[in-house]
């Protein structure tokens, strides 16, 4: 298929997956369980779900993978694990996509940097570890995702960059503020990502989570200000979420997130998937909606 950034280049829109936390849960994950170890004992389950977005008409899917640093397996004992957790990640992902993408999921350590609970270096080195893994076992890409710290989104990018020889992609985290502007947890606008994140070696850069469709429209549109060139990634939640009979509910349907695939895109966006709240049914109407185009 070639490189993801090609198919961009060309002019193609590419479709994503959506949520797998969720699914996880239904398939029988306990609250205080580890999701990447899940690579291991619940193989079968894993490939199911990352078969229901090839199933859906996804041009890619990501790897059960975001926690997958050492400072998030540590805590369920598996520190000595990292690479074989994320590898079998990989192989899962690479099994249920074919000759589609597998982007291989990095989130944040949980830890953070500014307060001194750990260093640059050791940030490196825990990228260093999972990003390995990733690639042995099969990824095309990387996907640095949910980043709200400018320098730790920088570090997981240099880990990718002089590590693999994938495609390395990262996408941060905002919120709408009271006065209707986008920042991250940590006081990032989209516009401040921009440069940072291209001049570490980002080749894609984007957003996820946070916000449903329509405020990441708002998102892409600062981006776009600041480069028009950088390819761009949005996963949107199903909408805000809400709080309903005990739980936290994700309310916008699949034909409600499909109607606002084409102002996405007008936007700027070149590839369209889903965080939080979405289903294999809303990845096949973002399918739909970007085929109509």
């Amino acid at each position: 298929m070639g490189k993801i950034i090609d198919q961009i280049k060309a002019g193609k829109i590419l479709v994503s997956d959506g949520a797998w936390g969720t699914f996880l849960q239904q398939k029988g994950m306990q609250p205080g369980e580890c999701p990447e170890e899940w690579n291991l004992t619940h193989a079968d389950d894993v490939l199911d779900i990352a078969q229901s977005y090839i199933d859906s008409g996804a041009d890619m899917i990501e790897t059960n993978s975001f926690g997958g640093t050492v400072y998030k397996v540590e805590k369920y004992g598996l520190a000595d694990k990292v690479f074989e957790l994320n590898k079998a990640a990989a192989e899962i992902s690479r099994k249920a996509a074919g000759d589609k993408f597998v982007l291989g999921s990095v989130g944040p350590t949980g830890k953070i940097l500014m307060m001194g609970e750990v260093s640059e270096d050791d940030l490196y080195a825990a990228f260093k570890t999972q990003v390995e893994g990733l690639e042995a076992g099969g990824v095309d890409a990387i996907m640095i995702e949910t980043m709200t710290d400018l320098d730790e989104a920088r570090l997981a990018i240099k880990a990718a960059k002089e590590n693999t020889h994938c495609e390395v992609f990262c996408t941060m985290t905002f919120e709408k503020t009271l006065d209707g502007e986008f920042r991250s947890m940590m006081g990032i606008a989209p516009t401040d990502m921009v440069n940072t994140l291209i001049d570490a070696g980002a080749e894609l850069i984007g957003a996820n989570c946070g916000n449903g469709i329509a405020d990441m429209i708002g998102i892409v549109e600062e981006i776009r200000k600041a480069n028009a060139e950088i390819p761009i990634l949005v996963h949107a939640n199903a909408g805000m979420p809400m709080y309903q009979d005990g739980e936290t509910v994700f309310p916008e349907t699949p034909d409600e997130l499909a109607t606002l695939v084409p102002k996405i895109i007008a936007a700027g966006a070149n590839i369209i998937g889903g965080c939080c709240g979405t289903t294999p049914g809303h990845i096949c109407k973002v399918r739909e909606a970007v085929d109509a185009k």
